[in-house]
Parts: structure tokens; C-alpha cells; sequence
């Protein structure tokens, strides 16, 4: 195994990276995707056809990380085990593949979200570009255009999801009148408070979340050093473990990405609600809560 790959990392720098080409166990994924409030859900396809690292396959956040025909679980909801299964045995991906995800920059859309599946599946030997192809760009390192330079299909990934690392609502629905804290949600300020909301059809917030927005935990398009993130989100643990803490966001996609920040800074275990605020808001009997300016 070469030593080079961050088997205890969540992330990888673009040298590192670089210096990986050609590892047959090596596997490239890119996740870029456009955030919802472009609508033009096809960008990340062309852009990767364009042009893309040596050897990487394409994830569509839609198609293959999300299945859009699930009712009442937001606007991605998972896939089930063995669709996303089938889509790694294409993309060549086994249990002994070194897998590398990136997106257009800072790892939301939606190469956190590849991440934490693999995660699910039990699959530790991943990691994630850090500054994703705008890094890699910046450091002038070779691209290429077009398709069919992947590695060849393999046999569906022998595992399934670990439902219980999995969130329901109805487990936030059990939890609501413990004390707050435990329900951290990684959408904007604007949106937490209920101000503004670009995408979903109700405005608000999880009665008791707390807000940590994304872009808290970043710098540049990279994540800040793990001492910074961790002398700022320990606190916010106030005595928890972090495996009690659950994750949110809109669609379950950015959440995965303040996972990705809590592993980082050396507090991994916390979970993710995959339906987040777009799965909550679908039966109006649940309560919403707003902080909105007068």
C-alpha cells in the first residue's frame, strides 16, 4: 500500500495526489455538480467531457448519488445499497480500490456526499481533494478531455449501507424536546434564520438546531488547518461526543461536507440526517422554527 495515500486522512493535496498517477489501485471519481440554485443539473457532466483528471470516472449527484424517485426523503435521497453498489462496480471501484473524489472546489457539490457513501459501505480508503480541480488547476498539473480513459467495470462492491449511521426523521422527530445542541445545520445563516430560501418551498429551521454554515469551515476553497476547525467546533460538542451529534443541511448534500470538516479536525462519528430540511418540510405538521430580522 503506497504510504503516500491518507489512509487516516480524509483529505489529500493535489501533490499527493499527483504523485499517485498511475497506482493501479488508484481510483479517481469526479463528483462536480452544480449548487441548486443553478439550474442546469447536466454542467458537471459537460465539464468533466471537457475536461478532467487522467483516469476519472464521472458521479452525477442526481443519477448516481441520489434516487430521485424516492417520495418524502428531500430532494437527493439515497440510493438504495445495490444501486449505488452497481455504480461503484462500474466506476471499477472494489474493497481494496485507494479512492480519490473531487469537485469543481471546496468538496460540497458534492464530493463529500461520495465520501460519506463509501463511508457507509465500510470503505475507509478514501479521500477527498482538497481545493478539488480548482487546486489541481492552480498547481498546473495535466487534465484530459473526453471519456473512456477510466478503469475498466468490476463486479457490484460486496457491502450495503450501515443504516444505522443513517438519520431518519423520525429520530429527530424522538429527539426534539431533549436539550438542544445535538442538531447542527450546515445551511447559510440567511436561510437558518428563515430570511431567505432560494430552493425549498418553507423557510426555517429545526426547532433546536444550532447553525454552523459551510462556509465556517473554509478558507480559499480549502478547509481551514484542523487545530482551527477544532478549536472551533469542539466547544460546540459542549461535552457531547461527536457521535451524538446529527448533521443537516438542505438536501443531505452539504452536510456531508461538515462531516468531512468534523473528521478533519479529528472528530469524526458524527452522523447525517439524509433527508435534512427539504425531507422535513414535506409533512406541514412538522414544527419549523425562525430567527427572521425585524
Amino acid at each position: 500500500m503506497s504510504e503516500a495515500f491518507p489512509v487516516t486522512s480524509p483529505l489529500i493535496d493535489a501533490a499527493a495526489l499527483a504523485a499517485l498517477l498511475g497506482d493501479p489501485a488508484l481510483r479517481i471519481v469526479d463528483a462536480r455538480f452544480a449548487p441548486p440554485t443553478v439550474v442546469d443539473p447536466d454542467a458537471g457532466r459537460r465539464g468533466h467531457a471537457e475536461s478532467h483528471l487522467p483516469g476519472a470516472t464521472y458521479a452525477d449527484l442526481n443519477r448516481d448519488l441520489s434516487d430521485l424517485t424516492r417520495r418524502g426523503q428531500g430532494r437527493h435521497p439515497l440510493p438504495d445499497s445495490e444501486a449505488f453498489a452497481a455504480a461503484l462496480g462500474r466506476w471499477g471501484i472494489a474493497p481494496d480500490s485507494r479512492v480519490v473524489v473531487y469537485d469543481a472546489g471546496d468538496g460540497s457539490m458534492a464530493a463529500a456526499r461520495l465520501w460519506w457513501m463509501l463511508h457507509l459501505l465500510g470503505h475507509r480508503q478514501v479521500a477527498v481533494l482538497d481545493g478539488g480541480l480548482a487546486a489541481w488547476r492552480a498547481a498546473g498539473l495535466p487534465e484530459v478531455a473526453g471519456g473512456g480513459d477510466g478503469p475498466a467495470a468490476v463486479a457490484p462492491y460486496p457491502a450495503r449501507f450501515a443504516d444505522e449511521a443513517i438519520v431518519s426523521t423520525a429520530e429527530i422527530l424522538a429527539r426534539l424536546d431533549t436539550p438542544p445542541g445535538w442538531l447542527w445545520d450546515a445551511r447559510t445563516a440567511e436561510r437558518f434564520r428563515g430570511e431567505v430560501e432560494p430552493v425549498d418551498t418553507v423557510a426555517g429551521h429545526v426547532p433546536g438546531a444550532r447553525n454552523r454554515p459551510l462556509g465556517l469551515n473554509l478558507r480559499e476553497g480549502r478547509l481551514r488547518p484542523a487545530n482551527e476547525l477544532r478549536a472551533e467546533l469542539q466547544p460546540l460538542l459542549q461535552g457531547r461526543p461527536a457521535s451524538d451529534i446529527v448533521l443537516m443541511c438542505g438536501s443531505g448534500v452539504t452536510a456531508c461536507h461538515l462531516l468531512l470538516a468534523m473528521a478533519a479536525a479529528g472528530l469524526p462519528g458524527a452522523r447525517v440526517y439524509a433527508a435534512s430540511w427539504s425531507g422535513w418540510i414535506e409533512d406541514a405538521s412538522r414544527p419549523v422554527a425562525a430567527d427572521r430580522a425585524e
